[in-house]
C-alpha cells in the first residue's frame, strides 16, 4: 500500500518531469514518475525522433533508465500528459507497448496513476489496464 504522501509526491513528479520530455513535433509532452519498492524514484519524458517509429514514451524512458541502474521491483508510476507549457486537460493513459513493459517487470498490483493535477487524478491497477497481459509465464 502507498502512503499518501508517497502518492502526492509522485503525482507531483510526474507534472514535473514533462519538462524532460523532447516533443518538438507532436508538441505534446509527457511526464513520468515511476516508484521503485525500495523507495527510489526515476522520473521520464517521452522523447520524440523525425522517424515516428524511434519515439519513447515517458513510461518507458522511466522504465529503462530504472532497469539499466539494475531495478527489478516497482510500486506505482504517476502519468501526466498534454500540450507543451498548457496544464493537463485530459488524463494520459499508458499506451499499449507501455502496459507490456510494466507487464513484464511488475506484478498485477502495481498501481498506475493519470495525473491531470496534483488534486485531479485516477488510480489503477496493471491488472485493472491490462486485464489479459501477455507475460514471461506464457512462454515457458
Amino acid at each position: 500500500m502507498i502512503q499518501e504522501t508517497e502518492e502526492k509526491a509522485l503525482v507531483s513528479q510526474a507534472l514535473e518531469a514533462r519538462k524532460l520530455a523532447y516533443a518538438p513535433y507532436s508538441g505534446y509532452t509527457v511526464g513520468a514518475a515511476l516508484l521503485t519498492a525500495d523507495g527510489h524514484r526515476y522520473l521520464g519524458g517521452n522523447i520524440e525522433n523525425a522517424s515516428y517509429g524511434a519515439t519513447n514514451c515517458a513510461e518507458r524512458t522511466a522504465f529503462f533508465k530504472a532497469v539499466s541502474e539494475g531495478e527489478r521491483e516497482f510500486t506505482a508510476i504517476a502519468i501526466a500528459g498534454g500540450i507543451s507549457g498548457e496544464a493537463p486537460v485530459e488524463y494520459a493513459y499508458p499506451c499499449g507497448i507501455c502496459r507490456q513493459v510494466m507487464q513484464e517487470f511488475c506484478r498485477d498490483d502495481f498501481v498506475i496513476y493519470v495525473v491531470k493535477s496534483e488534486q485531479d487524478y485516477q488510480r489503477y491497477t496493471l491488472k485493472e489496464l491490462l486485464p489479459f497481459g501477455f507475460g514471461g509465464d506464457a512462454i515457458r
